[in-house]
């Protein structure tokens, strides 16, 4: 990591780049890797995986590079051959079809997809209809709708709140998706409470933590910055949102997958970059984008670490089973 001696802000005339952190992979996200990686260690290839492992082209291809074959659908996969859930879940259908297909599985769901799951399994436990807060058809909505089909109800927006109807307004409970804007989801579990005050919610948010930090960095650097790029790819959730909270503040953002994608007009008066990237993204990405900004004259760079992370999480039991040395790795960001 490069740190810099200024604080945000600070001018010398030159033009500057702004590093923010936390950017890029979360503890999720490694795992989800490691957990491919591993499982071609030990198996080899081919390995395969049921979606994208995480949302992110260069990091699916590198693995399909490796011996990883990507399928949309378990059918895809042949009978009895080992296949990887990736970090965004599954409904209990496919874990159903996995069984009758006789596969042999491995669970990369990242543990805070999983909280929300089990939430919503408790929740419709206790007969209530589950409003779920999150995008149609992101993989991540689609495994958790899949827990309680029969009572749970999507909702995207304060419009879709309006026109929502319950059987029993003294029995609703809301989740969210992992990957949302903080502000927007705010707005809407607000809109939930007024219509139906006896609603319930999680313990805790569930919005995960890299999310929040990711946008509260964007949030505390951002307006220091006359553009902010955010590294990442499209079908990125986290990542789309980075660059919607930094609309809101009135700084342009643009979403890159990588260096090629900035277009040099972006860049035309513009003194200052903020840089930041999604929690799929790797870093390398990051470093070639930041190359590319010192090739078109932005000379100095700072790092602003907003916000320090430390989270581990251990590997699938799938995995950890095989040897004390995969039962002791875990991921630290």
């Amino acid at each position: 990591m490069v740190q810099g001696g200024q604080g945000p802000g600070a001018s010398t005339g030159r033009k500057k780049i702004f590093l923010l952190t936390p950017r890029g992979f979360c503890a999720g996200v490694v795992r989800a890797i490691d957990v491919v990686e591993i499982a071609l260690e030990l198996y080899g290839a081919p390995i395969y995986v049921r979606k994208e492992i995480v949302h992110n082209r260069h990091v699916v291809d590198d693995l399909r590079g490796r011996g990883a074959i990507f399928v949309e659908e378990l059918s895809e996969v042949p009978k009895g051959a080992r296949v990887i859930f990736s970090a965004h879940g599954v409904s209990p259908a496919v874990r159903a079809e996995a069984r009758a297909r006789r596969l042999n599985v491995i669970d990369a769901t990242c543990p805070l997809v999983t909280k929300v799951h089990l939430e919503a399994v408790r929740f419709a436990r206790q007969g209530c209809t589950i409003v779920l807060i999150g995008h149609k058809d992101h993989d991540e909505v689609v495994g958790t709708l899949g827990e309680a089909p029969h009572c749970t109800v999507l909702v995207s927006n304060v419009k879709d709140v309006d026109s929502l109807s319950v059987p029993d307004p003294g029995r609703v409970a809301f989740l969210t998706q992992t990957t949302l804007s903080l502000d927007e989801t705010r707005d809407i579990v607000a809109h939930l409470k007024e219509r139906f005050p006896a609603i319930k919610g999680p313990p805790a948010q569930d919005i995960c933590y890299a999310t929040e930090n990711r946008q509260q960095a964007v949030k505390a650097v951002a307006p220091t910055a006359d553009l902010l790029l955010v590294v990442g790819s499209k079908n990125s959730s986290n990542s789309r949102r980075l660059v919607e909270v930094c609309g809101k503040i009135g700084v342009p953002a643009f979403l890159v997958d990588d260096a090629g994608e900035v277009d040099p007009a972006w860049l035309d008066g513009i003194s200052t970059v903020a840089v930041t990237a999604g929690a799929s993204a790797p870093e390398n990405l990051v470093e070639e984008l930041i190359g590319a900004l010192r090739r078109s004259g932005f000379s100095e760079l700072e790092e602003v670490e907003v916000k320090h992370e430390d989270v581990r999480f251990s590997l699938p039991p799938q995995l950890a089973r095989n040897g004390e040395r995969l039962a002791t790795i875990t991921t630290t960001i």
